[in-house]
């Protein structure tokens, strides 16, 4: 399961209804694709339904990021890939990145920190052992690659800095 480059697990293609008054397809459904990534992400690690029903366990997003590179037209057939930055027993830190049409021209990215959760409590609470391995084997399989400068990013206006 573990490989040296960011895992290519998510495909979804624009539908005309998510394109926006500009043209391009409208901010809430890069976070849409973006949650559907994070969906095969988590069933395959073990984050499943038949998971969340044997264990009462499941995961919470705490925080997310996306950026905007480059536009995403009606049509256009997305690819994301996921790259484990960090984790630990209770937390996943990923980066999703989104292309578009065969491209390698990076179009958006979304940045999560992600906590287990026991459902029951509705507190933060370690993952099972399986789960775990499985995320400290991709992030041993990452952390040799390019830490992407999209990451750890604020926002703001920086003063004397072109758009």
């Amino acid at each position: 399961m573990s490989q040296a480059g960011p895992l290519d697990l998510h495909r979804e293609i624009v539908r005309p209804d998510w394109v926006d008054y500009n043209g391009h397809m409208n901010v809430a459904f890069y976070v849409l694709v973006f949650d559907h990534a994070t969906d095969t992400f988590l069933d395959q690690i073990g984050l499943d339904t038949a998971h969340r029903e044997a264990t009462g366990n499941s995961v919470f997003v705490a925080e997310a990021h996306v950026t905007f590179e480059n536009e995403v037209m009606n049509g256009d057939k997305l690819r994301i890939t996921t790259q484990v930055l960090d984790a630990d027993a209770k937390r996943m830190h990923i980066l999703h990145r989104m292309y578009a049409n065969g491209r390698d021209t990076l179009a958006s990215t979304n940045e999560l920190m992600i906590l287990g959760i026991d459902l029951a409590s509705r507190r933060v609470a370690p993952m099972a052992e399986i789960v775990a391995a499985k995320l400290s084997a991709m992030q041993n399989a990452h952390e040799t690659l390019p830490r992407p400068h999209q990451v750890g990013r604020t926002i703001g206006i920086r003063r004397g800095q072109d758009v």
